[in-house]
């Protein structure tokens, strides 16, 4: 349906612009399975970002030109990758609009308009062995939704009218969950679309369980406890609740799937808390672990765990590659995952078998009340590290002031620096890499048939020093508690007790407002329940008092499906929808889970800390690299510095990289030996793959948050830069230079042969 109000021409361009789809229906390139089309955000559903395909080479790389540009016409940052299917390319633009372009000329086919809260980074596709049936989907907000990938609109009998609401199933009050939408678009097999999560990462998220649906009915086909419940494998890894309260341990990056063998590999992130973790004593399973699971039924077929007890925030971020290895004289078909702390660990896709050695070696112990940090940590003994782990004095960044090197100097001195240091309350921990360094989302690319791995890393300390959590009564000024007991001794104490636990069939109210809302706090104080009588007269500010001093915080109110206090703005152009699904709001709302539950054991006191990044990088160049690993041998191939920094540039250093340079950063590997990567700085870049060489580098108007990709059509090779986002302080900023492009999708190709 065309929303009302459109201009005659919008819609005419819509009337005709439809025959263009049966154009794209019939004459159509044949359906690719292997790796030269780009249906999936890491090109494929290995993640590789690998294609296949002749045109550019070595030798006439140099030549590339803009072929055209998309403008997305809007100020926004734009972390999406595109997606292109035989003449479509699929784009977010326009104030988050999902927009069907012509992949040969950038012409508007479609617009969905309003897709607020649309997966950030990308969407998948999906089509019935007909072809008569194909979809884009995605998550906008906590639901998951579906569009028909021909004329844009939702796929209403997807889901419950058009979504599945992906707060269920997560042993939560679904409507206490304000966020579990991962960044990445999850990955479609076959008729399954399989999801990761991001809860968030505080005390009580939720659990972040992996789960597949149905692409066509929304139905949940399997779930996978990431954190196992009783009768689980892994479950001995935990305390007997830790289930109920623990959260994250979730996927929030790439999944990668071996099609051929019906395999999913994931890579876990951390449990919350991520620094402390007196509550959930053990390894910890599946946490910081590369779990391969039969994809069609989510069951385990073995796993690894990179990080036991994980106490440093190193999730599992980046993609696990697919690669065929020669070992020794003999094929092996592996699996390499990288990690944020700069290790590298490879295993037969099979078994699970590492492919060079791995051991345990000792840590530090934990000092910190009740922690038991873990005795010993996997570590490769054969492939090399990709960073450093220890902060020492002469590491310091050159480009400080004397009086900010002193300052770091100090700091250094008095704190602990090293691998596996475990946090503490006493001193400061300065760890190598930190929650930002080693290998994030995005950051690795395979040639899948040579054993090649390729990483964009970078060194990034964090500094981090635990301090208690404060309860909410600990935040009430003087006044605010002195109102609360007041009010609690005239109406609360002579049923719920001195110590509010309770007395014959007044129930304990222990941190109770954790636990109700405060729209319902209220109600019941003023009409009552049961055998607890109401207190109308009770006036506003004091129910506010009371509230907080049993452990609630009025102030949070939310709703799924979100409130608009404005109407959503049509863009120009073909919009032949607007805003999704319509999602229904949730009637009543239970508080997030703010305290453990009732009955179950843990620690006296929570700790928590910050990232610890310090800003610039407290560290001298190089900041961030591109490296080449052959992991037929183990070895680091070739590396270059990744990203430029201006102010090192300024002093005629060109070879530094860039601060925070692999951060949201991609590669395209292609079969004919290139590598292209993106840089902090709007560096766009071309390198030989076999060594490294530079072989064509071009400055990009503004900087690229995104997974750059590669598509053919007609012959033509075309290469997709995402580039929209605004330069930081440390970069140039190229959109004020002459000839500058606009803010959009920027596709390179080799110029037409006259």
């Amino acid at each position: 349906m065309i929303p009302k109000g459109l201009p005659a021409k919008t819609i005419s361009a819509v009337v005709v612009l439809s025959l263009f789809f049966i154009y794209a229906t019939f004459n159509a390139d044949p359906v690719d399975e292997g790796h030269s089309s780009w249906k999936q955000y890491g090109g494929g559903p290995d993640q590789s970002k690998y294609f296949d395909a002749s045109q550019i080479t070595k030798e006439n790389v140099s030549q590339l030109k803009v072929a055209w540009v998309y403008p997305t016409r809007d100020s926004s940052f734009n972390f999406f990758s595109p997606i292109v299917v035989d003449t479509i390319m699929y784009v977010m633009a326009k104030n988050s609009s999902l927009v069907a372009v012509n992949a040969v000329t950038g012409t508007e086919i479609w617009i969905h308009a309003n897709l607020q809260g649309l997966t950030r980074r990308g969407i998948n596709y999906w089509e019935s062995k007909d072809r008569k049936d194909r979809r884009l989907l995605f998550t906008l907000n906590n639901s998951l939704q579906a569009i028909d990938a021909l004329t844009g609109k939702s796929v209403m009998t997807f889901g419950s009218n058009g979504y599945v609401d992906m707060r269920k199933g997560l042993d939560r009050d679904p409507t206490s969950i304000r966020r579990m939408q991962s960044m990445m678009p999850g990955v479609v097999f076959e008729d399954l679309i399989i999801m990761g999560s991001a809860p968030g990462e505080g005390y009580f998220s939720p659990p972040g369980y992996v789960r597949a649906y149905n692409v066509v009915s929304g139905k949940l086909v399997w779930t996978f406890h990431t954190i196992p419940h009783p009768g689980e494998f892994g479950y001995e890894t935990w305390p007997k609740d830790a289930y109920k309260y623990v959260g994250g341990v979730n996927v929030w990056s790439e999944i990668s799937i071996d099609a051929k063998r019906g395999i999913a590999y994931l890579p876990i992130g951390s449990p919350t808390y991520d620094f402390y973790g007196a509550d959930r004593l053990g390894s910890n399973l599946f946490g910081n672990s590369l779990v391969a699971l039969n994809v069609r039924t989510g069951k385990r077929i073995w796993h690894f765990q990179t990080v036991h007890h994980d106490l440093w925030d190193y999730d599992l971020a980046s993609a696990p590659q697919l690669i065929t290895v020669n070992r020794n004289g003999r094929q092996i078909d592996a699996v390499a995952v990288a990690t944020k702390h700069g290790l590298m660990f490879v295993f037969d896709r099979v078994t699970g078998k590492p492919v060079f050695p791995v051991v345990e070696k000792p840590f530090p112990a934990s000092k910190m009340p009740g922690e038991k940090a873990w005795a010993t940590q996997p570590i490769p003994t054969v492939v090399p590290d990709f960073t450093r782990h220890k902060v020492t004095k002469d590491m310091i960044n050159p480009y400080y002031s004397d009086e900010e090197k002193q300052k770091w100097y100090k700091r250094i001195d008095s704190a602990k620096s090293g691998l596996y240091v475990p946090p503490s309350d006493k001193y400061e921990t300065i760890m190598l890499p930190g929650a930002l360094g080693g290998v994030n989302f995005g950051n690795t690319a395979s040639n899948p048939t040579k054993g090649m791995v390729y990483i964009l890393t970078q060194e990034y300390p964090s500094v981090y020093k635990l301090e208690r959590v404060k309860r909410p009564q600990e935040l009430m000024s003087a006044d605010e508690v002195d109102k609360a007991k007041k009010v609690f001794t005239s109406i609360c104490k002579s049923c719920h007790g001195d110590d509010m636990k309770g007395r014959g069939i007044a129930p304990n109210i222990v941190n109770a407002g954790q636990r109700i809302g405060f729209d319902d706090f209220k109600t019941l104080l003023a009409v009552g329940r049961g055998q607890m009588p109401g207190f109308a007269h009770i006036d506003e500010a004091s129910v506010n008092s009371i509230y907080r001093y049993l452990g609630g915080n009025p102030a949070m109110r939310f709703a799924f499906g979100g409130r608009r206090n404005q109407p959503p703005l049509m863009p120009d152009g073909p919009v032949v929808a607007s805003g999704g699904a319509p999602v229904e709001p949730d009637a009543k709302l239970a508080p997030p889970m703010s305290d453990y539950p009732q009955n179950v054991a843990h620690p006296v006191n929570r700790y928590n800390t910050d990232y610890g990044t310090a800003w610039p990088n407290m560290l001298g160049p190089t900041w961030a690299w591109v490296m080449a690993y052959d992991l037929n041998t183990g070895t680091v191939k070739w590396k270059q510095p990744l990203g430029e920094d201006a102010v090192a540039s300024a002093k005629g250093e060109k070879t530094t990289g860039a601060v925070n340079g692999s951060q949201r950063k991609g590669i395209v590997v292609t079969s004919t030996g290139l590598l292209f990567c993106t840089g902090k700085g709007g560096k766009l870049t071309a390198y030989d793959a076999d060594n490294g060489k530079l072989l064509w580098e071009t400055n990009l108007s503004h900087e690229s948050n995104a997974q750059p990709i590669m598509y053919e059509l007609n012959g033509k090779q075309y290469l997709v830069v995402n580039a929209t986002n605004n330069f930081t302080r440390d970069s140039f900023d190229h959109a004020k230079y002459e000839g500058a492009l606009p803010r959009g999708y920027v596709v390179y190709a080799l110029p037409d042969k006259k």
